[in-house]
């Protein structure tokens, strides 16, 4: 008489990889929606996790798994599957079970508490640096009212493409020269014309940023965020499937208030992004005909201490140097300049993200 086979983990995953989660369009198995699996002979049980718990879709994604099992499995197994709810937000799923950005590891939002402390310029470094460590890098200009990637990458004057994927009309992104895709809205409005909209206009556009561009694989997507915090802010953490955020701030006193704020706003409880750490911009002058001479003229180590302060990393500490700004006019990235001082702090600064990055990774496994 022989012995009937048992089931395996493995089996029960392929039989399961046939059922589809109707909002994610995806398998199970594909989404990493399945865990615990026990199997004691003919019984299998699992937690299934899913988009929309209500009772019908509940029920149908239950007899679909069942139906699938019997096909593919064994038709006298039986299953015991506990449903649970995936989390409502975007930033607490793995990146396979998002609606949008499903294929970008991390989502990284950079932001200030004011104005002129040189955010934009740090996130186009930091786009570029890590481009050039290798990465596949992605860039939203979600500063509606000041947008600036476009001349930070010499890309003005071109526009997005178009694409159909899975019958669905979506759009590219622009290619730097030096590799970042971006999208911005500086590449639909006038460069000479002020971006003049309420705040629900902002809002839809930046959710279009998020939903309506198809960006494909990438290991980092950066989102350069206006300075304080508004609509805009409020949509991102809830549209947004953010790994983390980063806060840019000078020296001075004034700037660190508002930087102080810039932490305090992701660390809210319904909000709850964790804060990477501070990065401080403008942190001394380095002359140029003298470039081992350093003038903390907005202070000395402001960041730094804050930092300390709230419990959070020192990302880095970038120079003012004059062909930062003269790269960012041009269109080239100061991190690709060479073993200069600002490249190097610069790419220290990048490398401590991915460092932290990673650090974070390992913590949640």
């Amino acid at each position: 008489m022989s012995q009937k086979k048992m089931i395996t983990e493995e089996q029960v995953k392929e039989g399961l990889s046939y059922v589809i989660e109707p909002d994610l369009k995806k398998n199970l198995i594909e989404a990493n929606l399945v865990s615990d699996i026990k199997i004691e002979g003919n019984n299998v049980a699992f937690v299934l996790r899913v988009n929309n718990p209500a009772m019908h879709n509940r029920k149908r994604i239950v007899d679909a798994c069942e139906h699938y099992l019997k096909q593919h499995v064994s038709e006298d197994i039986d299953a015991h599957i506990e449903v649970k709810p995936l989390s409502e937000k975007p930033n607490d799923r793995e990146p396979e079970q998002r609606k949008h950005m499903s294929k970008v590891k991390h989502v990284v939002a950079v932001a200030s508490g004011k104005g002129g402390v040189g955010k934009s310029t740090v996130t186009a470094n930091l786009a570029a640096g890590l481009v050039k460590k290798g990465y596949k890098v992605g860039l939203i200009d979600a500063d509606i009212y000041g947008p600036s990637m476009p001349m930070m990458f010499d890309v003005v004057h071109d526009k997005p493409g178009v694409v159909e994927v899975d019958g669905r009309r979506m759009m590219t992104p622009v290619e730097s020269p030096w590799g970042v895709k971006m999208i911005s809205i500086g590449f639909f409005a006038d460069p000479e014309q002020a971006v003049v909209w309420r705040g629900p206009m902002a809002t839809k556009a930046l959710q279009q940023m998020f939903q309506d561009v198809h960006w494909g694989d990438l290991d980092y997507m950066l989102i350069d965020l206006p300075p304080g915090t508004g609509d805009v802010h409020l949509t991102l953490v809830n549209e947004a499937p953010l790994t983390g955020a980063i806060v840019v701030s000078t020296p001075q006193a004034v700037a660190l208030s508002d930087a102080k704020k810039g932490v305090s706003m992701f660390q809210l409880e319904n909000i709850n992004v964790p804060v990477l750490g501070i990065v401080e911009n403008m942190s001394y002058f380095v002359p140029e005909d003298a470039p081992d001479k350093r003038y903390h003229i907005f202070g000395k180590d402001g960041a730094k201490n804050l930092a300390e302060d709230l419990n959070v990393n020192l990302l880095g500490q970038i120079p003012l140097v004059q062909s930062i700004r003269e790269a960012s006019d041009a269109g080239r990235p100061a991190v690709l300049q060479g073993d200069t001082i600002q490249a190097r702090e610069l790419m220290k600064f990048t490398e401590e993200v991915v460092r932290t990055l990673q650090e974070k990774k390992m913590s949640k496994v």
